[in-house]
């Protein structure tokens, strides 16, 4: 039998054939072993813009240049993932540039908690790597100001129905439901809980990173803080 060399299949067509063609437990079965495994393909339908605007948001258009091209570090993208019912949430924080992953416990969904929280997790990182947060429109940032003043961060927010702009949080959110799958709740799960999973998660070698983990490009930022003089002690993530 004659083989053919040069030939390659794309990703797109591969998804086409897995979600146009099997039908019942088989299609179930093979969707599964995708890395969201969601049931249907592609952007959900806008219809009508149901949440309340943000007061005072500044839109991700006003955000500097140099933040889209991934060069200066401590710039994050933050969102907000629900555990079953929407009874429960984790924050998720990650370094554009190192791919770092920070996991906030939230035992409520409620602005001032999600403001607190995240104050507190980001108050934890040396100031010069936090410099700007992306955020979608969320009423969980309803105190976003509130956060800003206790970081000392610039807060962005992208667009609606836009996850694109917030590409390195959307595709942490889905590595992230390897270990927290959808329906399933979070109530029991405590902060040491959520380290444990962002460890795992920082400590996955990256192609992006030729191969280093966020662990590693992380962690070699901080030192290099360390060097000049610009990371005291007590202000390095007790998470890296």
């Amino acid at each position: 039998m004659e083989q053919r060399s040069g030939l390659q299949v794309s990703h797109e067509a591969i998804y086409t054939a897995l979600y146009a063609l099997p039908r019942g437990e088989l299609r179930r079965e093979l969707l599964s072993y995708l890395r969201q495994a969601k049931p249907m393909r592609g952007r959900k339908p806008k219809g009508s813009e149901r949440r309340g605007k943000l007061v005072g948001m500044t839109n991700i258009k006003e955000r500097p240049e140099e933040i889209e091209g991934r060069l200066v570090p401590g710039h994050w993208e933050g969102d907000l993932i629900l555990g079953t019912g929407g009874a429960s949430a984790i924050g998720t924080l990650v370094e554009r540039t190192t791919r770092f992953v920070v996991l906030v416990h939230m035992p409520t969904r409620r602005a001032d908690v999600a403001a607190s929280a995240f104050a507190g997790a980001l108050n934890a990182i040396p100031a010069p790597l936090r410099q700007t947060m992306t955020y979608d429109q969320g009423k969980e940032m309803a105190q976003h100001q509130e956060l800003a003043s206790q970081t000392g961060m610039r807060i962005f927010f992208a667009d609606p129905h836009s996850p694109w702009q917030r590409g390195s949080n959307e595709n942490t959110n889905g590595l992230l439901r390897q270990y927290l799958p959808k329906r399933t709740s979070f109530v029991g799960l405590d902060q040491s809980d959520l380290d444990l999973v962002a460890n795992s998660l920082n400590g996955r070698p990256r192609k992006v990173l030729d191969y280093a983990t966020p662990n590693e490009a992380f962690n070699k930022l901080v030192a290099g803080l360390a060097g000049r003089g610009n990371c005291s002690p007590g202000v390095a993530p007790d998470r890296v």
